[in-house]
């Protein structure tokens, strides 16, 4: 290493593992830069770089850790499942291709630390298990010295993807089928991940030319085990609940197949309830004893104290805000379909018996029904989904107070559309707010 305290690339610093990472090594007194597409503003920090890291070809990548002098580069990069604009293999197997032969060209001696996935080859069934395989097959195969870290279930203070989804199956009244629940499910808190990290940067002579661990709590747990913890932090474990049945989890995989391809990134695809009935084992030891850290326990990963109100709320949110999303989008759909293509003649009448003048009304029942179809295609889409629900609000409003000038009758009608209009602005606005992921 060149440096007393080495320079640190963590590609993926926006991510769970990757966030955690950066800023523990930050903490640690290391000089870590964060490398991603993209930052929220409440990550933002002077030592990140917001790069498209994907499109970076060899050059610009041996540039980069030229210029940075890295003596380590982290690679926390890693997507779940191929969608639009999302391709499995070009992250992790293509990508991680180019960044060997990038550490190669950069003429600097570089260890590359890679977090790959826990088990065997010859359990991998997914898209996703598949290339991360291939990945460490690039890495062994290569002249770069290498640290191959399989982590276990990854437990952090945030959450995101299974672990968000997992505390909401914490907070809310239902249950994991029997087999699901019994799944072999060895936790590991992300914590002990940037330990590695951090041990591997100031030990790099005695971890050798490469080494590939598991990084997990020794003794088996089950996923069941790990809601339970979950629900005992959130003071959870007395109340009722009821067991999805397992068909409800393939549906919803498909459903979230299915949202997808609109941009959205659900934790119940197919790809996540394959891996989660895949299990997670492996065997910690030679990682213990080479690092000497002790694992930390799943009660202690998830938190001896009790859950505090942002934690619940998240929780039982997590889940409900795709119902929210989903039952607006149909919503703003609906209303405009109804209105347009089946009760178009009852739209005019409306519009007739209020005085509007005979020139204006096809156009009037047929853009407003447009734009209420456009809005609800707006939401469904995750792109456009915040400008959606700002125009479904403002539209809302407009139609609230168009009618209290031009057809102030229409309040009292006795189904009481126009007042239900307000509690609709309401939870447009919910969504809104919690359109965040990270």
């Amino acid at each position: 290493m060149t440096h007393a305290m080495p320079h640190v690339l963590v590609l993926g610093a926006s991510g769970l593992i990757g966030r955690f990472i950066t800023d523990d090594l930050r903490a640690r007194g290391f000089a870590a830069t964060g490398l991603a597409r993209r930052f929220s503003p409440s990550q933002a920090s002077a030592g990140d770089l917001a790069l498209p890291v994907m499109a970076m070809d060899v050059t610009a990548l041996a540039q980069l850790m030229r210029t940075r002098e890295i003596d380590l580069v982290v690679n926390c990069l890693g997507i779940l499942q191929d969608g639009p604009g999302s391709d499995t293999g070009a992250v992790h197997r293509d990508f991680v291709a180019r960044l060997l032969q990038a550490i190669r060209d950069s003429g600097r001696d570089i260890r590359f630390v890679h977090v790959s996935i826990p088990g065997s080859a010859a359990d991998d069934q997914t898209a996703f298990s598949r290339t991360k395989r291939e990945a460490e097959q690039l890495i062994i195969a290569s002249a770069v010295r290498y640290a191959i870290l399989r982590p276990g279930f990854v437990i952090a203070p945030s959450a995101y993807g299974g672990s968000a989804m997992l505390r909401a199956l914490a907070a809310l009244p239902v249950d994991l089928p029997a087999a699901e629940s019994a799944t072999p499910f060895q936790p590991v808190a992300v914590t002990d991940v940037a330990a590695t990290v951090a041990w591997l940067a100031e030990h790099d002579a005695a971890a050798g030319p490469g080494v590939v661990w598991d990084l997990m709590a020794p003794h088996p747990a089950a996923l069941g085990d790990v809601v339970a913890q979950f629900r005992h932090a959130f003071g959870t474990t007395q109340i009722p609940r009821f067991a999805l049945p397992a068909f409800l989890l393939d549906l919803g995989a498909r459903l979230g197949d299915g949202v997808g391809w609109l941009g959205w990134s659900p934790p119940m695809r197919s790809t996540a309830i394959a891996e989660l009935r895949r299990g997670v084992r492996g065997d910690p030891a030679p990682w213990m004893a080479a690092t000497g850290i002790a694992p930390t326990t799943l009660a202690q990963a998830v938190g001896d104290r009790g859950a505090s109100i942002q934690d619940k709320w998240f929780a039982r949110l997590f889940l409900i805000k795709a119902l929210v999303i989903t039952s607006l989008a149909l919503f703003w759909i609906a209303s405009g379909f109804i209105a347009v293509v089946l009760s178009l003649p009852a739209t005019k009448a409306i519009l007739v018996s209020h005085d509007f003048p005979s020139v204006w009304v096809a156009p009037l029942a047929i853009g407003t029904s447009v734009m209420d179809m456009t809005i609800g295609v707006l939401i469904a889409f995750r792109r456009s989904c915040a400008f959606g629900l700002i125009a479904g609000m403002l539209v809302s409003l407009g139609y609230m107070v168009g009618c209290a000038l031009l057809t102030p009758d229409l309040w009292l009608e006795p189904l009481g559309a126009l007042v239900k209009t307000g509690p609709a602005i309401v939870l447009m606005l919910v969504a809104l707010l919690t359109l965040d992921n990270r």
